[in-house]
């Protein structure tokens, strides 16, 4: 079996533009995709903090420091510069390798720098038991 998995997740990035007129995707800061694990052309979802809009396309990498968020092609009608985003990285993975996941979070300003990164590791809260 397989389970859909978060894998990394760039949270609450500030979007910097929209270009309707782009073929798709969205385009993201390559040190912010590093950082958490998204690889160039991966699919990913990203939701509106403003209106829950949830949209799933593929990263495109920016020049490393550019900071850009950029909602490209028909997500341009839902996205606008200065909304909050979330940015999820997912993956399908057996059993066996979610023990060794530990999603990455990546934490970032208003404008798009980080400020910091987080490993987490799968557990349950103490007294759940499985």
């Amino acid at each position: 079996m397989q389970r859909l998995m978060c894998k990394g997740k760039i949270h609450r990035a500030t979007v910097t533009e929209a270009e309707l007129d782009y073929v798709g995707s969205i385009t993201i800061d390559a040190k912010l995709m590093k950082e958490a694990n998204i690889k160039p052309y991966e699919m990913v979802q990203v939701t509106s903090l403003k209106n829950a809009t949830r949209w799933k396309t593929y990263a495109i990498p920016a020049p490393e420091g550019s900071k850009r968020i950029c909602l490209n092609g028909p997500p341009a009608h839902l996205f606008s510069p200065g909304d909050i985003v979330i940015i999820l990285s997912l993956g399908m993975m057996t059993d066996e390798e979610i023990e060794d996941l530990k999603p990455k979070v990546v934490f970032v300003d208003g404008e798009n720098e980080i400020t910091s990164v987080e490993e987490h590791d799968l557990h349950w809260p103490e007294g759940v038991k499985m």
